[in-house]
Parts: structure tokens; C-alpha cells; sequence
């Protein structure tokens, strides 16, 4: 089974990017499945109930989120009826949402979604390590192919989520930074990892953010209003193939979009 996990979309930008390389890379790949965070996706904060379906439309699969998912309001009544779109399983009790999930490729396989959120510099929420030992004893219960999303600041914790997990799923990949990292591997359990898949929207930017707002919020430390950058858009994520619940490969993916 081939994965095709697209790292954070930003805005308007990083949905047209996507809406145009997608369809020549799940081909080139042969991916079975397409997953994509999109915590960011309707104007670089957050996510509404049209721009998923948009995303939906361009053929992903499953959307997946992360602190950012509850920025605009609306996407709280679709997320209680919409299974492709998960948020962090590591919230209380009652949040709206789920999760995780069993997804179906067309040719009949399952593949198990488990989306994560981190604690270090982050809301003190569930712990994701605690939270993926019983999330996972689930999704085993319908398929032994199983991926994570962990959405998280601090390398150090996605790295140590890693280790404690390796063997029992698929792949581990992170977002939340919005900058690729060059560390993808096969842990020695099987599990394939990297500790951020990278952005999908402008790289003259900050993190997807115009320059010179994020530099006016640092010179003088007061507070700024964030506005999508719109130059020099790359798609970015990884390609994941797994086998009997191990990775067998691993490949990062950086490709810039030109507008026409």
C-alpha cells in the first residue's frame, strides 16, 4: 500500500498548489491513499466546512489538523458528521470530532489514520503517548497498516513518540513547523519516520506568513495581524509504502508550482 501524506496546506496558495500537482503525483506513485493536514488551509488559520470539501474534490482522502483546527467556528458541526476529517485524538472527552479512523482504498485494503497533538510549548491536553497505545489497540482491531499524524512543536517529542511506537505502526510523520526536515527513516521496528513532512504554500515567507509582518512582530512586539505570503509556492510531504503492518519505504517530496 502507497500513502501520499501532503505536510500542512497554507491558505489559497497551498490549496491551488495542491489542486494541481496532486493529480501527476498520485499517478507517478501509484498512491492507494492521499492524506493531507489542513488545520491551515482557509487563510493560513484554521479550516471551513467549503475549503475541506474543496480539498476533498481535488482527491484527498482524509484531512487531518491539529491546534489551529478549532479557529473557525463553522468546522465544528461538519466535523461531527465528517469521518475524513480528524482532529488531535488526545482532547477530552466530548470534543467534537474523532480522532482516528479506518480508511478503504479501492482496492479494498484499510488503512488506519491516528491524529496526534503534542504537549511540549503546546496546550497541556492528553498524553499522546498514552492516547496512541489505546488508539492504536483500536484500529488493530480492522487492519494491521496504521499511520500518525503528529502534530507537535518540540522535534525532541515527535522524536521520542517515535521510539516509543516503532514496531507497532506503520509510519510516524510530523507537522506543525511548516519546515521540512531532512531525517526520513525506517526505525529498526519497521516503522517509517520523519520529524516534520514540511508545508505545502509559499517558502518566501515566514512559515507561510508575509516576511515583513513576522519581522514588524518581532522588532517591536506588538501584535500583528498575519497575512498568507503568495510567492514562490512548493509542495511538500512524503510518500510512505507499507507492507504487513512495517514501512518499506520512505520519500520525501519538494516541488514547486508554477503559476499559470
Amino acid at each position: 500500500m502507497k500513502v501520499l501524506f501532503i505536510g500542512d496546506i497554507i491558505g489559497r496558495p497551498g490549496r491551488q498548489a495542491t489542486g494541481e500537482i496532486l493529480p501527476k503525483l498520485k499517478k507517478e506513485y501509484k498512491v492507494d491513499l492521499t492524506i493531507a493536514n489542513a488545520e491551515n488551509a482557509a487563510g493560513g488559520f484554521g479550516l471551513t466546512p467549503r475549503i475541506a470539501e474543496e480539498l476533498f474534490s481535488m482527491g484527498i482522502d482524509i484531512l487531518t489538523s491539529g491546534n489551529h483546527i478549532w479557529d473557525k467556528k463553522e468546522i465544528i458541526e461538519f466535523i461531527e458528521r465528517e469521518k475524513r476529517l480528524l482532529r488531535p485524538a488526545n482532547y477530552a472527552p466530548g470534543v467534537p470530532g474523532l480522532g482516528s479512523g479506518i480508511f478503504k482504498t479501492k482496492k479494498g485494503e484499510n488503512l488506519g489514520v491516528l491524529n496526534l497533538e503534542g504537549r511540549v510549548f503546546m496546550a497541556r491536553i492528553e498524553c499522546p503517548f498514552r492516547t496512541a497505545e489505546r488508539e492504536i489497540d483500536k484500529l488493530k482491531e480492522f487492519t494491521e497498516n496504521t499511520i500518525i499524524d503528529i502534530h507537535a512543536e518540540a522535534t525532541s517529542e515527535k522524536n521520542a513518540l517515535a521510539r516509543f511506537l516503532d514496531g507497532k505502526v506503520g509510519a510516524i510523520l510530523g507537522t506543525h513547523t511548516h519546515v521540512q526536515t531532512a531525517d526520513e527513516q525506517i526505525l529498526p521496528g519497521g516503522t517509517a519516520y520523519i520529524t516534520d513532512v514540511g508545508m505545502t504554500g509559499p517558502r518566501n515567507s515566514v512559515i507561510g506568513v508575509r516576511s515583513e509582518l513576522i519581522l514588524q512582530r518581532f522588532l517591536t512586539g506588538m501584535p500583528t495581524r498575519f497575512e498568507v505570503a503568495h510567492e514562490d509556492i512548493w509542495l511538500s510531504g512524503v510518500v510512505v509504502e507499507l507492507k504487513s503492518g512495517k514501512a518499506t519505504t520512505i520519500e520525501r517530496i519538494n516541488l514547486p508550482w508554477e503559476k499559470k
